[in-house]
C-alpha cells in the first residue's frame, strides 16, 4: 500500500505530495512513466506499467510512435491506463545523465506531463524520480527540479484541471534524496 510521507498545498490550490510505494497501484488519474523517446517498456517503471497494465500499453505506445514519431522531452505521448487503476498512462521522456542540458530537458518532461494532464482535463497525475533509474540522473538534484517545475508550470497556469500531484517514490534513499529537497 502506497503512504503519503509529506504534502503541502501550492499557492495556486494544488496538492504536491511525497508518496513511497508503487505508482503502478495508484489510483490517480494518470501515472507518467520514465519512458524512452521509442517508448520501448522493457525495464524499470516503464516495465513495472506494461507488467501490470497489461501489453495494450504497449501496443498503444508503439501505435502513438508509428503516428507521432519519437517522442520528445517536452511533448510526452499518452495511450489508455489498461488495467491499470489509472486512466491514462503519461510517457515522458527524461534525459539521460550526461547528454547536455539534462536540467532543463528534465524541467521540460515535468512541465509537458502537466500539460497533458491538463489537455485531457484531468485532476490528479502521479509521477515518479523521472530519470533517476537507468537514465543516472543525480536523485537530489532530479528533485530540486522536479519541485520547482511543478512549482512554476502552476504559478503560470491558474485554471489547470489539476488538483493534485503525487510524486511516488520506490526506494528509501529515493524517499530521503526527494524529502532533502521537499520546498520549505
Amino acid at each position: 500500500m502506497n503512504k503519503v510521507i509529506a504534502d503541502r498545498v501550492l499557492s495556486a490550490g494544488q496538492t504536491l505530495q511525497i508518496v513511497q510505494g508503487d505508482i503502478t497501484v495508484e489510483t490517480t488519474d494518470a501515472i507518467v512513466n520514465a519512458a524512452n523517446e521509442h517508448l520501448r517498456h522493457g525495464a524499470g517503471v516503464a516495465g513495472a506499467i506494461v507488467r501490470r497494465g497489461g501489453e495494450a500499453i504497449q501496443r498503444e505506445s508503439d501505435q502513438w510512435v508509428r503516428e507521432h514519431g519519437p517522442v520528445s522531452h517536452a511533448h510526452p505521448a499518452w495511450t489508455p491506463g489498461g488495467q491499470l487503476a489509472a486512466k491514462y498512462v503519461i510517457h515522458a521522456v527524461g534525459p539521460v545523465w550526461g547528454s547536455g542540458e539534462e536540467d532543463a530537458k528534465l524541467a521540460s518532461a515535468i512541465r509537458g506531463s502537466l500539460e497533458v494532464a491538463d489537455e485531457l482535463h484531468l485532476a490528479s497525475i502521479a509521477l515518479p524520480a523521472l530519470s533517476t533509474g537507468i537514465f543516472g540522473f543525480p536523485v537530489e538534484r532530479a528533485a530540486r527540479i522536479i519541485f520547482a517545475a511543478i512549482e512554476k508550470y502552476f504559478s503560470k497556469a491558474s485554471s489547470s484541471s489539476v488538483k493534485q500531484v503525487r510524486i511516488v517514490l520506490f526506494d528509501q534513499v529515493t524517499v530521503d534524496a526527494f524529502l532533502k529537497s521537499w520546498p520549505k
